[in-house]
Parts: C-alpha cells; structure tokens; sequence
C-alpha cells in the first residue's frame, strides 16, 4: 500500500485500524508517540497482542522530536526514538530509556532504469550529494563506481525529512563520521539546517516524495523501502566493501554493541566495522518515567513490551527488523525492576 506523508496514529482496539480518529476504546488503552522507524513494527506488535489481550495501543507516529516532546511533558505513557538520548538528559527528566528494535536507515533512489540494489554509492559521494555539492546522475565519481549501470544526465532531487526525526539523528551521525565538511557545516542531529532538499513528512512523506519525484534520492527506513518497492543502494562500509541492506547486515552492525556498559543504554550502531556491516544501522528506543503516578498503566505498558520482545521475532523480521538479543531483553527487564517504580517506591515489573 501507498503511503502518504501524513501523520500516522495506529489504534488497534479490536481490530487494526491505522490513520483514524479515536473510536470507542478497548477496556484498557496504553498510549506512545514517537518515532516513525518502527511504526510498521508496532503495528504489527500491537494487532497481535491486542487479540490475544484484548488491550488496544494508541500510537501516534509523529517522529522522535514529537515523541521526546510528547513524554516530557506526560501527555503519552511513553515516547519512542531513533535517537538515543544521553544519560544526562535521561537524568534530567527522571526518564528510563531501552532499545526495542534493531534495524537500518536505507538509501533510495527513483532514477529510471535503476533497479532495487543496483546503484553503488561511497560515502563521501553520498554526503557531497547531500551537501548539494553532485547534482547530476552522470556525475563522474557516480559513474566510478557504476561502471555498468548507465546513467542519465538527469538532476539529483534530494529529499530529507521535515520534521524532528531519529532517522534523521542516525543518518546525520552516518554523514558526520564520514565526511568532515557534512560534519563542521550541517552536524549530527534530529533536525539540521539541510543545505538542498525537499523535506517530507515522516519516513512515509520522505517515501511519497522520493517514489515521485524522477531523479530523486531519500533515506528511509528499510521497512518503507520493502513496502513501497522503493529501489535502495548498496553503501561502501567501514571495511570498504558495499553491502546491501538486510536483516543480517543490521545484525552485523550490532554485533559488537556492549549494552551491558552503556550507560542508560546510549549506543550508536553507525559505521560499524565489520565486513558485513551495514553502515546506517540504528536501534529504536523507547522512554518512561521512572517515577509512575499509575502503576497499573504502567505495568499494562511493560507488560506490551514483554510480551513484544518474547513473541514480536518472527514479525520484526519479515519486515527486515533485527530483534534485541535475549541477552540484552534480560538486562532491560531487569532494569525495568531496578528503576521503574509507583510513587510509592515499590517496583511496578
């Protein structure tokens, strides 16, 4: 199905239902809003447990920005994002924060007689088209690594992402560890000041628009990519070897993440060595309180996000998502009990 670049609110309460204002509710609601990277995933989670539960999510897929800024101020049971958030900030706000998904931000292109994993791009060329510095197709650093792709001499359309956005956050911290001059004049962030572009709403806007629009390139998350038969590029990694995006590749990525002794589970999986690493790859997390004035809602969110992590495998990869490592949902759910407590101090898991 077609995706458009409005906000997404999945609603699952009885049955899934995705873009649709509220109807009656299921006897128990528990409410998110975030980042669009896992949207797919979530939905799928969410119809699933709801027939087994009966308990409805409302999730509002509106970006990281919009979901840190949503559970700061405590308007959703929990936020969702692409971007990892610092211990410092966690501590500020009295915020626990874990990962919930594995998966990657993918490159994708609309240039006619181009096809889904034949056009190789370095990273330096994929910043220097973001910097607007390559305009056209036919441009000779393309063509260096494409020697059998024919080109045309179309214009690049670049297209970013308008609003706050972890899959921004990753793909910024892709183009800063990779290109200094992407570094010191744009950075690494949920939003940048982007120096070419058409900017879309959401993974599904920058989808609309790069699916479009003849000439384009966009990043999205791969589960876009797949579900909009969009045409991703294989990327130059950190061991020199283009790779393409897949579940395996993520994994790879991730392989040597030490979650044990990254405080408050801060871990950026980019340009990962390895010599099947793919090198945009990047965990979804998601953000509670630790101090819970309803316990009860609470534990209802918990108990969603176990269940996600112990029965959620087989849907997370047929949509090329990796799931979190038993390992480290032991770990989560330990600090679940550690941290996550009533006003009243008493541990909620």
């Amino acid at each position: 199905m077609k995706k458009t670049g409005k906000i997404k609110t999945l609603l699952i309460a009885g049955a899934a239902v995705v873009g649709l204002s509220l109807p009656a509710m299921a006897a128990t609601t528990i409410t998110g809003a975030g980042a669009t990277f896992p949207y797919p995933v979530y939905s799928k989670w969410a119809y699933e447990y709801n027939q087994k539960t009966g308990v409805a999510l409302n999730y509002q897929s509106i970006g990281s920005g919009g979901g840190i800024k949503q559970i700061e101020a405590k308007t959703v049971d929990f936020g969702a994002s692409d971007a990892p958030q610092k211990p410092e900030m966690l501590d500020k706000y009295g915020l626990q924060q874990w990962p919930m998904i594995l998966g990657g931000v993918v490159p994708v292109v609309n240039i006619k007689g181009v096809g889904n994993e034949q056009m190789k791009l370095a990273p330096a060329t994929l910043a220097d088209i973001y910097l607007g510095k390559i305009t056209k197709w036919n441009d000779p650093r393309i063509k260096a690594d494409n020697p059998g792709l024919s080109l045309p001499a179309a214009a690049i359309t670049v297209v970013h992402r308008a609003d706050g956005s972890g899959t921004t956050w990753i793909f910024t911290n892709y183009l800063s560890k990779v290109s200094n001059e992407w570094k010191s004049k744009v950075g690494n962030d949920t939003s940048v000041q982007w120096p070419v572009g058409l900017g879309g709403k959401g993974n599904e806007g920058v989808a609309a628009y790069a699916g479009k629009v003849n000439g384009a390139i966009g990043y999205v998350e791969y589960a876009y990519a797949l579900q909009n038969k969009m045409a991703a590029v294989l990327l130059k990694n950190h061991d020199g070897k283009f790779v393409a995006p897949t579940a395996e590749n993520f994994q790879a990525a991730a392989a040597g993440a030490d979650w044990a002794h990254a405080k408050g589970y801060y871990m950026v999986l980019t340009d990962q060595p390895g010599a099947n690493s793919w090198p945009i790859s990047g965990a979804s997390f998601i953000l509670m309180y630790k101090s819970q004035t309803n316990p009860a809602q609470a534990k209802e969110v918990l108990k969603f996000f176990d269940w996600s992590y112990k029965n959620g495998q087989k849907a997370a990869m047929s949509l090329d998502y990796v799931p979190i490592p038993a390992s480290v949902v032991k770990l989560v759910e330990d600090t679940w009990h550690k941290e996550i407590k009533g006003t009243d101090g008493k541990p909620i898991w």
